[in-house]
């Protein structure tokens, strides 16, 4: 069979490809394996945590809400059917907008089978031969498994297993840092496990402003997680009905026993089953494709996109974006590219953690020369009016220019607020631009004036009409 283009995958970068060379009416198969068709975000990802995420969040406002004179009982916790709820909200959203659009494509013919290359412009699945002369690839990541002995032997989690259990641990050891690591460790926390976080480095979340990453775990602490940065899992084993793991802390070596150990330890890409090296297709340590700017691999009629890339940023907004403008380069032989330092990324723990642009560390190791203010929520009027005031902002800018380099947020929300602060540095705006704005009063999103405004005044002394 000869196509135009070969997708292979049936995620969302495989998607928006598809749909792309679909109103190409390019001749376009997709390949896909593995997951069912939609890939990590509907299956595995976004679509489920995020259900369970604003579960547990409900569950844990009718303990605290803040409110005095509101005091709410929780009658009933049924673990088993919100499991269920969840994954057959998935089911509904993979039927609805994948398997139904897919059906629609007139263009596209799907596979189901695992691609392997035979040759530059052609590959072999489910003993079929099928030649393109252009490649996307688009097949992914899987959870990476860290070499901590006897791990197999006494048996974990990885994200997809924590999304499809049902039976909830009463004791859940989290191994790892970052979104996964934090979003799962909050939400099993809130459903009453008693969850414990083995950080190996010092911080949650390394990538973010240290200011926010501390008052996260301060306040995650407080929710009643365990959190022991600066720990090295070195084995696994088990005992009288309990799972149990050798740790060393500050260089002391101590035992943690519980009922579930889930590893959050950052995913791998899923490149090696199907033999890329076989075309020349460059893969780097960490057995990610090597493409430039335009989604090209070392092999030009090939480009990848998404979680299967060294590419800087692993989001579902991203891999789709990256997957039409991949299908465009490939077939019309445009040269359209992201800019990724526009484009913000958010963990959903409560409060939410959401960046965009340049760190200070970053700005300062690239020019040496930024500004940068730090404004506690208890500042922003919603906030206060909410009393949720736990949060942060910074800003991070040009001191020459005044031009917005970088906006980083925790709190209530943050996920929305940081779309605003993605429209003020895609339009290279000023802290002045920002400061002659009219925000809707009052609201969180305030908090963006309110930082640039500090940049001139003492905001503690400043009215809420200002």
């Amino acid at each position: 069979m000869k196509f135009d283009l070969c997708i292979i995958g049936g995620g969302a970068g495989a998607f928006a490809a598809a749909i792309r060379a679909n109103e190409s009416k390019a001749k376009t198969v997709m390949i896909n394996t593995g997951l069912p068709i939609g890939g990590t975000c509907v299956n595995v990802g976004c679509v489920p945590s995020k259900n369970l995420i604003h579960a547990a969040e409900v569950l844990h406002l009718a303990h605290h809400n803040s409110i005095p004179g509101i005091d709410l009982e929780i009658k009933h916790f049924d673990f088993q059917r919100v499991i269920e709820n969840e994954l057959a909200l998935v089911e509904e959203l993979r039927e609805e907008k994948y398997s139904k659009v897919l059906n629609n494509l007139e263009h596209v013919t799907l596979i189901e089978g695992m691609a392997k290359f035979n040759g530059s412009n052609e590959i072999g699945v489910n003993g079929k031969r099928i030649v393109a002369e252009k490649f996307i690839i688009a097949c992914g990541s899987t959870a990476t498994i860290p070499p901590i002995e006897g791990i197999h032997d006494v048996g974990f989690l990885t994200h997809v297993e924590a999304l499809k259990i049902t039976q909830q641990p009463k004791e859940l050891i989290v191994i790892g840092a970052g979104p996964l690591s934090l979003e799962f460790s909050q939400l099993y926390s809130r459903f009453g496990s008693k969850v414990t976080m083995l950080v190996r480095k010092s911080s949650v979340f390394t990538r973010a402003e240290k200011e926010l990453t501390d008052q996260l775990t301060k306040i995650l602490i407080e929710e009643g997680i365990n959190i022991q940065t600066n720990t090295e899992v070195r084995k696994a084993f088990k005992a009288n009905g309990k799972k149990h793991l050798i740790c060393i802390r500050n260089g002391k070596e101590k035992t943690i026993s519980v009922d579930e150990i889930l590893l959050a330890t950052g995913k791998t890409p899923n490149t090696q089953g199907i033999e890329v090296d076989k075309v020349g297709v460059e893969i780097d340590e960490k057995q990610a494709i090597v493409v430039n700017r335009f989604l090209q691999t070392s092999q030009p009629h090939i480009y990848a996109v998404g979680d299967v890339t060294n590419l800087p940023l692993r989001l579902e907004s991203t891999a789709g974006h990256e997957g039409t403008l991949a299908a465009e380069n490939a077939l019309k032989g445009s040269k359209k590219f992201i800019d990724y330092n526009t484009v913000p990324y958010t963990i959903f723990t409560d409060p939410q953690l959401a960046s965009i642009g340049f760190t200070e560390e970053e700005q300062m190791k690239k020019t040496g020369v930024y500004a940068c203010k730090t404004v506690p929520f208890s500042e922003v009027p919603k906030a206060f009016i909410l009393r949720r005031t736990e949060g942060l902002i910074k800003m991070v800018i040009d001191p020459n220019t005044k031009k917005i380099l970088g906006v980083h947020i925790l709190s209530l929300n943050g996920g929305e607020l940081i779309a605003e602060a993605m429209a003020l540095i895609k339009a290279n705006q000023t802290i002045d631009d920002v400061i002659n704005a009219l925000p809707i009063f009052p609201t969180m999103a305030e908090a963006l004036k309110i930082v640039a405004l500090a940049f001139y005044k003492d905001i503690s002394k400043l009215s809420c009409c200002i």
